[in-house]
């Protein structure tokens, strides 16, 4: 089964979100077919989390749809910024959606921590 479209796959999660009577929107739009995308999520109490995409070294096989690892937890705004600048300066092209979710609530697969 092919990939989604980074930007359906961001359209559809924003969908999600907003359905669930969140805010989320889009603060960086990256390749349209294949932008790597970044969910940044404020706790609305002065703190973020962070997610990217899951490293594909992992699995032993290729897995179904889109996986996501926390790379930042209950950071600040500033460092989680400083990550997307580092991120920046190796491949502009990513996508960066941003929750407003006071219980960190992302609704994305990510994979355990460790």
């Amino acid at each position: 089964m092919p990939r989604l479209t980074s930007r359906f796959y961001v359209s559809a999660l924003i969908r999600r979100v907003t359905g669930e009577g969140a805010f989320a929107a889009i603060s960086r739009k990256g390749a349209e077919e294949a932008g790597a995308i970044f969910v940044l999520v404020d706790r609305l109490d002065g703190t973020v989390d962070l997610f990217g995409p899951a490293p594909q070294a992992i699995f032993e096989s290729t897995p179904d749809g889109r996986l996501f690892e926390t790379l930042i937890r209950a950071g600040s705004r500033e460092e989680a910024n400083q990550r997307l600048e580092r991120e920046k300066r190796m491949d502009p092209d990513f996508w960066v959606v941003e929750i407003d979710s006071r219980d960190g609530t992302a609704a994305l697969p990510v994979i355990p921590e460790g």
